[in-house]
């Protein structure tokens, strides 16, 4: 992964299992959501491939309609929520419903309140987001995410800027999401609490060598790791009490 003759990260190889909780995790700067970016297929790399199960050819040597028909099985959580602010709750998760008209506009009302009882959001439907939590936001964005039915959830830093009992509430939200529906979660994020109540498998960028130093369960990482970049950034901050 480059941009012009940048290289952020090389010599980079994983594999996500389906149906596990899949966590990209590393200090700032380390590339992790410029990795993002390249799974869901917004950067393409400067070289190598993304393989996704039931594709015979990469992510980007595919052609466009393929490409397209695959990106309509990811779901999407951005950092922020990223909800339009002009639009109510359900407003913003009809629209990946109409944008591929999967039903007519009584069918995507209520597909859009069922999204947000999902997510414990029943009865907001006519909310803006300037007028909820922020972790609201995060469940509003999470309902947008699942609007289509996805195979496979991205979430970039769901945690970021929310408390320690939100924080939680929601690693729970994603754990029910994937023994619920069996989904596939891949989750950016260099929170501690949620990387170990969460992850399953894990990746662990780090930004000094431009590449994986870890790779495997978190919890197994912190007690078999025999390197210190990696005991240190898994013991580094343990203040939330979690994990």
């Amino acid at each position: 992964m480059a941009y012009g003759d940048s290289v952020v990260i090389q010599d980079l190889n994983f594999s996500v299992n389906e149906r596990e909780i899949f966590i990209i995790m590393g200090g700032s700067g380390s590339g992790k959501s410029t990795l993002l970016r390249h799974l869901i297929g917004l950067q393409e790399p400067a070289r190598g491939t993304i393989l996704y199960q039931g594709t015979s050819s990469g992510l980007w040597e595919m052609a466009p309609p393929e490409r397209e028909r695959l990106l309509r099985r990811f779901g999407v959580l951005y950092q922020g929520g990223a909800l339009w602010s002009s639009m109510t709750l359900a407003e913003n998760v009809a629209l990946p419903l109409q944008e591929y008209a999967i039903a007519d506009a009584e069918e995507i009302s209520e597909l859009s309140s069922l999204k947000l009882a999902l997510v414990g959001l029943a009865g907001f439907e006519d909310y803006y987001p300037s007028e909820i939590s922020g972790g609201m936001t995060k469940r509003a964005g999470l309902a947008r995410a699942m609007a289509l039915d996805p195979d496979i959830f991205f979430f970039d830093e769901p945690s970021a800027g929310l408390d320690p009992i939100t924080s939680r509430r929601l690693d729970d939200l994603i754990l029910d999401l994937r023994d619920s529906l069996g989904a596939t979660i891949v989750v950016v994020t260099h929170e501690l609490a949620s990387i170990f109540t969460i992850g399953d498998n894990s990746v662990l960028l780090d930004g000094e060598s431009k590449t994986a130093i870890a790779s495997g369960n978190p919890k197994q990482l912190l007690a078999e790791s025999s390197d210190p970049r990696v005991h240190a950034f898994l013991t580094r901050s343990r203040e939330t009490g979690r994990g």
